[in-house]
């Protein structure tokens, strides 16, 4: 089982929350290097400064969001009925890797998941 971030868990752990970096520290102890689509990135990075992210990022793989990723997306945004190309990106992603999502939002992704079928576990930050 791998794990896939979504912003929420970025920006609870810049707040220093503590379920954030319980899943993160239970992961690298596993041996699991969490994974971060680069569009979530995007979503919780506002500049600066932000010590407690780029220490959580230190742990994380950043997964690109290429030409074929970006497709696989958009094909399922119009499957689902949705616009969010990066919640879109999450659930396929992981999806594909058998990872569970950690999101402090789970409706949208939820919503996604189930309009395409897919077998995702989604936990609460």
């Amino acid at each position: 089982m791998g794990l896939t971030y979504d912003a929420g868990l970025l920006i609870a752990a810049e707040r220093n929350d503590r379920r954030a970096w319980a899943w993160h520290r239970r992961a690298l102890e596993r041996g699991i290097v969490p994974t971060v689509p680069a569009g979530v990135l995007g979503q919780g990075w506002r500049g600066g400064h932000q010590a407690q992210m780029l220490r959580l990022l230190g742990g994380c793989w950043i997964e690109v969001l290429d030409e074929a990723r970006a497709r696989s997306a958009g094909a399922a945004c119009s499957d689902a009925g949705t616009s969010d190309v990066v919640d879109a990106s999450v659930v396929v992603g992981a999806d594909a890797r058998g990872d569970v999502v950690v999101t402090s939002d789970p409706h949208d992704l939820a919503r996604l998941r189930d309009a395409l079928g897919f077998d995702l576990r989604i936990e609460l930050v």
